[in-house]
């Protein structure tokens, strides 16, 4: 029992590893709600809501089509997916550990653990409630067709991988200013609803206005996204690698503010809280 277990290679080493990343990664989807299934649904409620939210907004204003040749609720369904994954990532990375909560006295475990558990949990429960209601819409409403899968699968994949990224720089920030922390993570999710990009087509923008957008990851990612659903869209104003690329550079500053915190974080820090 009191045994510390050692790993003898870099095998075991990695076996231990992701196991333990897999029952932090549930134990997270369990905090959401006791019961797993409840809490599936609970997600899946919630990105209705959002959906029947934004189709009111666009028929109140008038829009009944998509820009895009196509069907109208997959134009929705591709921004308004990428968009929740992201900030939820985002959000749920910046607040996965802290230097004075229970978890970090567990030996086995480490921030890395924590920060990878807390994204594969959003990602696991965004992905199940996106295919229901996919599932639901091709059943019920109308036949979903991609133009192509992998593509879509992708820029799914970088939209989560951005948010991660963008979170694990709130995370850094978090000890030295929580409420600023935040403050910036809130700020970021509600410049999000409009710089993403999910309500309108890149290539309608004029280009006066395209710098305001052209900054942020998530609008190329959307922007590409919406190439890889439609057969009649093709972007021409965003771009797949800088999404990639301001993604890594954007992990190492995280890496960097985080290693450096851990150099001086102190749980005395916490105690004013």
């Amino acid at each position: 029992m009191f045994d510390q277990r050692q790993n003898r290679n870099f095998v075991q080493a990695a076996g231990a590893t992701l196991s333990l990343i897999y029952h932090q990664t549930v134990y997270n989807l369990r905090t959401e709600h006791r019961n797993p299934i409840v809490g599936l649904l609970l997600t899946i409620l919630q990105t209705a809501i959002f959906l029947m939210a934004f189709l009111l907004i666009y028929f109140i204003i008038g829009i009944r089509n998509s820009p895009i040749r196509g069907d109208f609720m997959l134009y929705m369904m591709s921004g308004i997916f990428l968009f929740m994954v992201h900030v939820q990532t985002a959000g749920a990375v910046s607040g996965s550990h802290s230097i004075s909560g229970a978890l970090n006295k567990h030996q086995p475990l480490s921030p890395a653990i924590l920060i990878a558990s807390s994204a594969l949990a959003v990602l696991y429960r965004q992905t199940i409630s996106y295919i229901a209601i996919l599932w639901l819409y091709h059943v019920l409403v109308s036949p979903v067709s991609i133009e192509s899968w992998p593509g879509v699968l992708a820029m799914y994949l970088m939209a989560w991988f951005s948010g991660m990224c963008m979170g694990l720089i709130f995370l850094g920030i978090r000890p030295w200013s929580p409420r600023g922390s935040k403050l910036l993570t809130t700020i970021f999710q509600r410049i999000n609803m409009f710089g993403s990009g999910k309500m309108f087509v890149a290539n309608l923008i004029p280009n006066a206005f395209i710098a305001w957008f052209l900054w942020n990851p998530l609008f190329h990612i959307i922007d590409q996204m919406r190439g890889f659903v439609f057969i009649n869209y093709s972007p021409h104003k965003t771009d797949p690698y800088y999404a990639l690329w301001f993604s890594l550079a954007m992990m190492v500053v995280g890496l960097l503010i985080n290693f450096t915190t851990r150099k001086y974080e102190s749980i005395s820090w916490t105690a004013s809280e």
